[in-house]
């Protein structure tokens, strides 16, 4: 179980790098060859199928047998999967695409949109006065606060109802502070 950090780490990793190949995945392949990047294409990614893998895995960690038990855990833990979403957005997952990137992320990987996150980054393109840009950077915080807000209220319902073993795997898969 101590190799879970390791794990999380590797996940992060194997998804920066899997997102970095994808445009290079729509290339034609030759003709009789395999697609790029082994098979799998942009296409072939499901969010559903992937939260389901990260809500067993989360299960398999948790030792949970009970599925009415797990039904209560696995809610909680897709508020917390959110809340984490939400409160990353407008940093290059959420909102608005990296710098150079493109809409065509996976929304599993995007929060909800932040419009401040945009406001304050359309300022900043455009060169806007310090005064507007300042204002903007204001709300934005203002925004980021209620999402952290949410993000910790979604953690502390979800702590509990975990054991203390529960909890201080929830804390290593980085799903609680």
């Amino acid at each position: 179980m101590k190799h879970l950090s390791s794990l999380v780490a590797g996940v992060a990793l194997a998804l920066v790098a899997t997102a970095s190949q994808l445009p290079a995945q729509n290339t034609p392949a030759a003709p009789g060859a395999p697609p790029a990047g082994g098979g799998r294409t942009r296409g072939n990614f499901d969010p559903a199928e992937f939260r389901t893998r990260m809500l067993e895995r989360a299960r398999e960690q948790f030792e949970v047998k009970d599925d009415a038990e797990w039904k209560l855990i696995s809610e909680r833990l897709e508020k917390v999967y959110a809340a984490q979403r939400d409160a990353r957005s407008g940093f290059g997952f959420g909102g608005r695409p990296p710098r150079g990137g493109d809409n065509n992320t996976p929304s599993i990987f995007r929060g909800e949109p932040n419009p401040d996150a945009e406001a304050l980054q359309k300022a900043i393109e455009g060169k806007a006065p310090a005064a507007e840009i300042k204002t903007k950077l204001a709300k934005f915080r203002d925004s980021r606060k209620e999402r952290d807000a949410k993000l910790e209220k979604a953690q502390e319902d979800l702590r509990q109802l975990l054991s203390a073993r529960q909890e201080a795997q929830a804390v290593l898969m980085g799903l609680l502070k």
